[in-house]
Order: structure tokens, then C-alpha cells, then sequence
């Protein structure tokens, strides 16, 4: 029986094809997944409690640090119970798939608290990164998400540098990465609490207030 690697080639529509059913049972396993985003490679999971507390394990990440949540439809948001305002909704019309992370209100019996922030809410991108939404896609659910990063560490660009940094974990089978090539260098994503009354910009990043405020002319931040 051939054993299946944990440095997996996610370039070619081939490879990525290749590499589904071994990602799905790595996550079915409740294990880490390191993957390329639109912006820099990203580590997650499934949303299940112990999914999410095996990577908490591994980043080392502290208590009231959430994650983000990937998604590749309108329908994993659904499903979630997470809630759009009608200004969520018209930035997500305009922006998603994109580097636009909105905070959401809702989720409470389907997520761990550990996925919810200081303000009370869910972090949440739909990705623009066409590998990574062909995965998503197949898997049928959405996937967490934090820098493939050490703590004091540039996040990682390419999968050789997660090899580098996080080889044991590799080698014990609980990291698996998928091997997207050399990022290019690109801003984070904007970050917009919609928890409120009114919008609010909680990290500036690739997309711009001024473009946010096509949408949302009273948006709150980053002026």
C-alpha cells in the first residue's frame, strides 16, 4: 500500500484534481492543512471543535485570537447561520470572492467559540484563489484559516518555508501542504466588522475605504 505524501503539488488543474481525496480524509481525520491563499499561504482545518483545537495546538495560538473562515459560496455562509446586514451583503455583492474578510453576527450552534472574536463575531473570506475554491468546492464545507506563520515570522510565500519551520509536524503526518508554487507578494485582506449599525474597518488591507464607501458611503474607519 503506498503511503500518501504530506508535501502535495497544487498547481496544474491535474494536481490539484489529484490531491482531493487525500486533503478531504486529512481533514476528515481532524488534522492541519497548509494551503495557498490570494494572499499568503494560510494554515486551517475543519470547523468542528477538535479541528479547530488541533491547529490552536500547533500555532500555539492564544485564547481570545480567532481564526478566520474560508468559503467558496453563498450557500456555506447559509448554512453556518451567520448573518449578512444589508451593508454586509452589498460588500459582499460587490467585493467576494476578493480580499474582503467581514466580520458576521449568527453562527452560535454551529461553530466553536474559539472561531468568535472580541467584538462577537465571525470572520469570514470568500476566497479568490481558484485552487483553493476547487477544494473548497469539493469539500463541501468551509475551512479555517491563519498565516502559515511561527510567531515574529513573515508568513510563509512558498511551501518550502512551512517545510522549514514546521518539518517535525510534517513528518508526523499532521501537517499536510499543498504545494501552490511562490505567492506574490500581495496586501492582506481589508477586514470590515459588520456587527454594528454601521461598517467598520478594523484592518485597512487590499481593498481601499474609498472603494469600500462605493457601497458603503457611511462606513466607519480608516479614512
Amino acid at each position: 500500500m503506498s503511503v500518501e505524501p504530506f508535501i502535495v503539488p497544487f498547481w496544474s488543474p491535474a494536481e490539484v484534481a489529484a490531491s482531493i481525496n487525500g486533503t478531504v480524509a486529512h481533514l476528515a481525520a481532524r488534522k492541519v492543512l497548509a494551503y495557498p491563499t490570494e494572499t499568503v499561504y494560510g494554515f486551517g482545518g475543519a470547523t468542528d471543535h477538535d479541528s479547530v483545537e488541533a491547529l490552536v495546538r500547533m500555532k500555539g495560538r492564544p485564547a481570545g485570537k480567532p481564526f478566520l473562515i474560508l468559503v467558496a459560496s453563498s450557500e456555506m455562509v447559509t448554512r453556518l447561520d451567520l448573518r449578512l446586514t444589508g451593508y454586509a451583503a452589498r460588500l459582499a455583492a460587490r467585493h467576494w470572492p476578493g480580499p474582503l474578510t467581514l466580520v458576521l453576527g449568527g453562527g452560535e450552534r454551529r461553530l466553536p467559540e474559539r472561531l468568535r472574536g472580541p467584538e462577537g463575531g465571525v470572520a469570514v473570506r470568500w476566497t479568490s484563489h481558484p485552487n483553493l475554491t476547487r477544494l473548497l468546492n469539493a469539500y463541501g464545507e468551509p475551512l479555517t484559516s491563519t498565516s502559515a506563520n511561527r510567531p515574529g515570522v513573515p508568513p510563509a510565500m512558498t511551501a518550502a518555508e512551512i517545510e522549514q519551520q514546521w518539518g517535525a509536524q510534517i513528518g508526523r503526518g499532521m501537517l499536510r501542504v499543498l504545494d501552490g508554487g511562490r505567492l506574490i507578494p500581495s496586501p492582506p485582506s481589508t477586514v470590515v466588522d459588520c456587527m454594528g449599525a454601521r461598517a467598520r474597518v478594523i484592518r485597512p488591507g487590499a481593498i481601499s475605504s474609498a472603494t469600500l464607501r462605493e457601497s458603503v458611503p457611511d462606513l466607519i474607519g480608516d479614512l
